[in-house]
């Protein structure tokens, strides 16, 4: 348990490589009320569904053999981009004061990629991290892992 508030209007983003619902806790630290500002899904289907080409082929040069040319992964792609959309829209809300702290909960994957997306001031808005993929659980449970890892400051 670590010794972080989620203060009255600090935000809380639950995401994944596929959803996110960013978070705004209209109750106190002890009491959280947290309430949809925003949810996002991307339609992301597995690679197999999104390239249907077959392995491009690379020609070396006189006598050497060719070789296959390795797919991309699309799915994995997506996730990716997704994961920067999720990262700007926190950048513009850090930029504009729509934002004044925030609380990030998402598997490892995902919180590395946020980190390497998020621009300096919407870092400094970051208050607590955790890694868990809470995307699918009512918002009851998810204020009850957040009481559970963080507790008010004192």
């Amino acid at each position: 348990m670590t010794n972080i508030a989620v203060h009255n209007g600090a935000w809380v983003l639950v995401g994944d490589g596929r959803r996110a619902l960013f978070l705004q806790n209209h109750g106190d630290p002890d009491l959280l009320d947290l309430r949809v500002v925003e949810a996002r899904v991307d339609e992301n289907p597995p690679t197999r569904e999104q390239g249907s080409d077959a392995p491009g082929r690379a020609y070396g040069t006189a006598g050497a053999p060719r070789s296959a040319v390795e797919n991309a992964d699309w799915h994995e792609l997506e996730k990716e981009h997704f994961a920067r959309a999720i990262a700007e829209r926190i950048n513009t809300a850090a930029e504009s004061g729509e934002l004044s702290e925030v609380v990030i909960i998402a598997p490892p994957r995902v919180l590395g990629e946020l980190r390497q997306e998020l621009s300096h001031k919407a870092k400094s808005k970051v208050k607590g991290e955790l890694d868990k993929d809470l995307t699918r659980h009512p918002l009851p449970e998810i204020e009850k892992a957040l009481a559970r890892e963080f507790r008010a400051e004192g």
